[in-house]
């Protein structure tokens, strides 16, 4: 008994010194992922835009989207968008994860008590018991525990870059959706207001038929375009109806009718819109870093498949009382103990075990080329953005001469037209060309302001700035903030 006890003694020395040396290392980015040249230059089609000292993607979204109104509507979807509260329930589930991960090092103790009663014929009644306590623990010889719960706080903080990921596009989206409803909304007033003087025209028109200046065929003409720009008043209102339900999603509301105050150009933005060095977008952009959490998940998994090859060493005890001991039965009970150790060696089942590492390897391949590919995807998006940005800052002053020109065109052709020296096509179309530069130069404001949310969004803006991904702060910051969500779930559903 003493042997077999010190043998048991040797082995868990033996299982915490081989526990307390890490035989892998921990996960470290590739050398291969590089951020060199993202941005392509707005000048230039080869050249690469060398970075600033700092990144647009930095500022909160309130000095960004500076319209007080959009900023309450932000501030609304914050709180109530759905799919944002979806993506903080995954970080809780994640964070419960890794606490049953890290409880993987205690042992684990059951209370199991049973009796029976048995009764042979002319016999009498024999009851017995057993209540023991057992205890087992799995001795974390070769990392298996160890990448297990490192694959839970990767996957812990890929949650996490998804929840911001989703932040940041609920703050893109409501502002999207903004500007395109301000865009329609001012569109239509142009509408309206060219139905109106249209409407004048037709009149001037059946005038000078009546002086016998034109003819009838003039007359109908006017009258014909004029229903033309009223028949396409009902689609427009159409369009903004649509968008303000679209809105009221994104806000959480049932759908409902939007105010818009403003125009496009009066909106202000940031002076200048700075991209930042490239190797900021791997600490801004959410799902850059979901995606290398998930390498490092990925590489977690590698590890615990590699365990798989190396032996494991349970340890289980038990401790209570019983009124049976082996075939005799005592009474009352006496105290019962034993402890026992396993240890398990694979020996036939390699084949198996090569194969889940294969498929591990292959994952984490997959993993590393998706990191890549959100590197480069950002890249792109940046430069799409500033691209954008400056494609309708050029189109600007270009647009506003096209309309000054075509505001005394239309002038002069209708002055003429009085005069018996032009005719009512060409009024017609100096008309016709006026609204089209007026509705194009509002979709030019528009794409203006929809290339700063893209900027925005591609470099990471828009994040819960206390909250950094991984740390302890930002486990302490999804409690608090899982803690509020509930609260208010309750107090919603009361």
């Amino acid at each position: 008994m003493k042997i077999q006890y010190r043998i048991l003694l040797a082995g868990l020395s033996a299982a915490m010194l081989l526990s307390s040396c890490n035989i892998y290392r921990n996960y470290s980015r590739p050398d291969e992922v590089t951020t060199v040249g993202m941005y392509r230059d707005t000048l230039s089609a080869a050249d690469t835009l060398r970075g600033d000292t700092t990144s647009m993607g930095n500022l909160p979204w309130q000095e960004v989207f500076r319209d007080p109104y959009l900023q309450s509507l932000i501030a609304q979807g914050l709180e109530h968008n759905l799919d944002l509260q979806t993506a903080r329930l995954r970080v809780q589930e994640a964070e419960a994860s890794l606490q049953a991960a890290r409880l993987s090092y205690v042992p684990s103790f059951n209370l199991n008590p049973n009796g029976a009663l048995s009764w042979y014929e002319n016999g009498r009644r024999q009851w017995t018991y057993q209540v023991p306590a057992a205890a087992s623990w799995e001795v974390d010889l070769f990392g298996r525990l160890l990448n297990s719960k490192r694959g839970a706080r990767a996957a812990l903080m890929q949650s996490e870059a998804y929840a911001q990921a989703v932040r940041t596009q609920v703050i893109a989206s409501i502002a999207n959706t903004y500007y395109t409803l301000q865009m329609l909304n001012q569109q239509l007033a142009i509408s309206e207001q060219t139905v109106i003087s249209w409407r004048k025209s037709v009149e001037t028109m059946k005038a000078l038929k009546l002086a016998g200046s034109v003819n009838e065929a003039a007359v109908v003409q006017s009258q014909a375009n004029c229903y033309a720009i009223e028949a396409s008043l009902p689609d427009l209102r159409q369009n903004v109806r649509e968008v303000e339900n679209t809105l009221s999603n994104l806000l959480g509301v049932a759908p409902q009718s939007i105010e818009c105050p403003g125009v496009l150009a009066d909106q202000s933005i940031p002076s200048t819109l700075s991209a930042g060095v490239p190797v900021q977008m791997l600490s801004n952009r959410p799902d850059i870093q979901s995606a290398e959490a998930a390498l490092m998940a990925a590489y977690a998994a590698t590890n615990v498949a590699r365990s798989a090859f190396y032996p494991s060493l349970t340890i289980s005890g038990a401790a209570g009382w019983t009124n049976s001991l082996g075939n005799m039965v005592i009474n009352p009970g006496k105290a019962i103990a034993n402890a026992a150790g396993s240890l398990l060696i694979p020996i036939f089942n390699q084949g198996k075990n090569r194969a889940q590492l294969r498929i591990a390897k292959a994952q984490q391949q997959e993993a590393l080329n998706a990191f890549q590919q959100s590197i480069l995807s950002a890249g792109s998006e940046v430069s799409n953005a500033l691209y954008q940005y400056k494609a309708a800052g050029d189109k600007s002053a270009s647009r506003k001469e096209q309309i000054r020109s075509l505001e005394l065109s239309v002038n002069y052709t209708q002055q003429l037209l009085q005069l018996g020296t032009s005719t009512y096509l060409e009024v017609l179309t100096a008309q016709q060309s006026l609204l089209n530069a007026q509705l194009t130069q509002v979709s030019d404001d528009f794409q203006k302001m929809q290339a700063v949310v893209n900027l925005y969004q591609a470099l990471g803006g828009g994040r819960d700035m206390s909250v950094k991904i991984g740390s302890k702060a930002a486990e302490k910051a999804v409690k608090a903030e899982g803690k509020k969500f509930r609260k208010e779930f309750r107090q919603n559903n009361k």
